[in-house]
């Protein structure tokens, strides 16, 4: 890889996109200039894509340089397709996400040097749970979920803090929520009523304790369906700054985690990397023909009953949490069942090669 180059590295979610502008053999340094830009209601991913990628390369052309390459990491055909079609002529490399967040992890050293990872990536439009292999890239199982993820702990959030006769809007909440990622109390305030309450970081931690703990199953399920126990588990997502979701997670799932400090980021600095390499096209992560398997442990007849148990416990969480984010504007009470969940069994959508 060709060291000084110019690159920009781009995550692309439901959530909106990131992106990192920064040289090509230095993704793991402060970047030259990075941002974040939500999807809007309404709005598309690759709308919120190339918003990111217009906002670099104003600054890049602000320091009198060139950014020679540009890749963008998708999780689903759909988001890549989209981009794709929106690029046009334009050279864009469109990456499949766990495959940019194993290339950061080996470059920074966070990665075992054999067996397999799982990927954990607890964002706000949901979870994706990845089972990789580190020695070959290839994705052996995976699973997401919209149920969990920050967009519904704001939920619970708001409801908590309308029982306490504060009511908020949802970049409040969110705010509140990733304050205590650092903070242990916040205080939060109804501009109308005048009303305040405290809420503690033990206090999000138990709103949070239900999903957490179905997301502990969420990884068994996956590591008893390939029969092959991971080396790690790699928390990746802006959810899992929080200590309490990483405490929780690391006693709940027998494995040696794996963090990076900007959890958010390492999709989009693994894209830095992936930028040097190819100037475009589509970069498909291998994949484990269905039936296929690695050396280990065959699924067991328990593996196969905790996966009902697991997905009967994930439709009453996502009741509660698909009711609360349809009733936003009477958040005094929480949804009395018999709301669709959005749940998503199986394996994530990359293609293989």
């Amino acid at each position: 890889m060709e060291s000084m180059v110019l690159v920009l590295g781009v995550s692309a979610g439901a959530g909106g996109a990131r992106a990192m502008l920064t040289h090509s053999d230095q993704p793991h340094l402060p970047a030259i200039d990075r941002c974040h830009v939500p999807r809007r209601a309404g709005g598309s991913v690759e709308e919120a894509v190339f918003d990111a990628i217009r906002r670099m390369r104003a600054s890049a052309e602000r320091r009198d340089e060139i950014i020679t390459g540009t890749a963008v990491t998708c999780r689903c055909p759909l988001h890549a397709d989209a981009i794709r079609a929106a690029a046009g002529r334009e050279r864009i490399t469109i990456v499949d996400e766990p495959l940019a967040q194993l290339r950061y992890l080996r470059f920074t050293g966070q990665l075992p040097d054999r067996g397999t990872v799982i990927l954990y990536d607890l964002g706000a439009s949901g979870l994706t749970v990845t089972h990789a292999d580190c020695h070959t890239d290839a994705i052996l199982s995976g699973k997401r979920s919209t149920v969990l993820g920050g967009d519904g702990y704001d939920a619970l959030l708001r409801w908590q803090l309308a029982r306490d006769g504060v009511l908020t809007d949802r970049v409040t909440s969110r705010r509140h929520r990733e304050a205590l990622s650092s903070a242990r109390v916040v205080t939060a305030l109804d501009p109308g009523s005048g009303g305040r309450a405290v809420v503690t970081r033990s206090d999000l931690a138990e709103l949070c304790a239900a999903g957490i703990h179905h997301s502990a199953s969420f990884v068994r399920q996956l590591i008893e369906e390939t029969g092959v126990r991971p080396q790690a588990l790699v928390l990746l997502g802006g959810c899992t700054r929080s200590p309490s979701v990483r405490a929780e997670l690391a006693e709940l799932i027998d494995l040696p985690v794996v963090y990076d400090p900007e959890p958010e980021y390492v999709s989009a600095r693994g894209a830095v990397l992936l930028a040097a390499e190819r100037t475009s096209g589509v970069v498909r992560m291998a994949r484990l023909r269905a039936g296929a398997g690695l050396p280990g442990l065959s699924p067991s007849h328990a593996g196969r009953r905790k996966v009902v148990a697991a997905v009967a416990v994930t439709a009453a969480l996502g009741a509660t949490v698909a009711g609360l984010l349809a009733v936003e504007r009477t958040p005094a009470a929480p949804p009395g069942g018999g709301t669709p969940t959005q749940f998503e069994v199986g394996t994530p959508g990359f293609s293989g090669n």
